[in-house]
């Protein structure tokens, strides 16, 4: 995404991430909606657009105000939209142990915001554009876990992104994408990178996310992002992004949350 928005603006970057998605998917995609029970087909997409299409511009749009570093730590709230987005209306039975996490979690992060310092209005409103993608992603986990199990993961995926395709192409175009020269290095590179981030990052990724959660249940499947702020932050760093001392602490305490949350020795009470 940092690579792919030095040059792009943030809807071209999302937009070919889903295009380069759904094309790697595409040859998938018509055997998938012959063998895909017809009322399955409108939760497909609508778990492809809020797992993926939305989530992948508001990351890209809140990219260009927000460090990475930052954007993976608030990813690892994840789990705990999950839980909440369950128990509000998919009446999932959730422990003790699980509302104790999501209150830590909270904490963390809002402690996350204080050890910004002298933050801007529109600092905070960029990073919520995260948090709601993370809320789109724990209803998509909700989506899969409920109603999804019997589907199989690479055509669910191939079918969701092949939808996203048209809307996709519309927004390159309505950017004035194909304007841009096919000579331009930098416009290649760019291009190029949001063709990777699609590839791996959303194509590669989502089929095995989706295969996690129908064998794992979608709650142990979120708490991949677990990893993912560890990463960013990687990332983050190799790119002279500074990370904070304070930060690394709220991280922590946002990954504690979400161990409690997972803890599910205690006894279980109705959502």
């Amino acid at each position: 995404m940092k690579i792919g928005l030095e040059v792009l603006s943030p809807y071209q970057v999302a937009a070919l991430r889903m295009i380069t998605a759904g094309i790697i998917l595409l040859p998938f995609a018509v055997t998938a909606y012959k063998k895909i029970p017809n009322n399955k087909i409108g939760i497909i997409i609508l778990s492809g657009i809020l797992g993926s299409f939305f989530p992948a511009f508001l990351f890209c749009i809140a990219e260009v105000k927000i460090d990475s570093s930052l954007a993976g730590i608030l990813n690892a709230l994840t789990p705990l939209f999950t839980i909440l987005i369950g128990v509000m209306f998919f009446k999932t039975k959730v422990s003790v142990n699980r509302y104790i996490g999501v209150i830590i979690g909270f904490v963390g992060l809002s402690l996350l915001f204080i050890s910004k310092g002298n933050i801007t209005l529109t600092y905070i409103s960029y990073a919520l554009l995260v948090l709601l993608a993370t809320i789109f992603y724990g209803i998509n986990v909700n989506l899969v876990g409920n109603y999804l199990q019997q589907t199989g993961s690479l055509y669910t995926a191939s079918l969701a992104f092949g939808m996203l395709i048209p809307p996709s192409l519309i927004i390159l175009w309505m950017t004035s994408y194909f304007n841009n020269s096919l000579l331009d290095k930098s416009f290649l590179f760019a291009t190029g990178a949001s063709t990777v981030l699609g590839v791996f990052g959303t194509a590669l990724a989502s089929v095995l996310f989706y295969v996690l959660v129908k064998r794992s249940g979608g709650l142990f499947a979120s708490t991949v992002t677990y990893g993912i702020p560890f990463v960013a932050v990687f990332w983050g760093l190799l790119s002279g992004e500074k990370i904070t001392l304070p930060q690394v602490g709220c991280l922590a305490i946002i990954l504690v949350g979400v161990y409690v949350a997972n803890n599910t020795k205690s006894k279980k009470i109705p959502g």
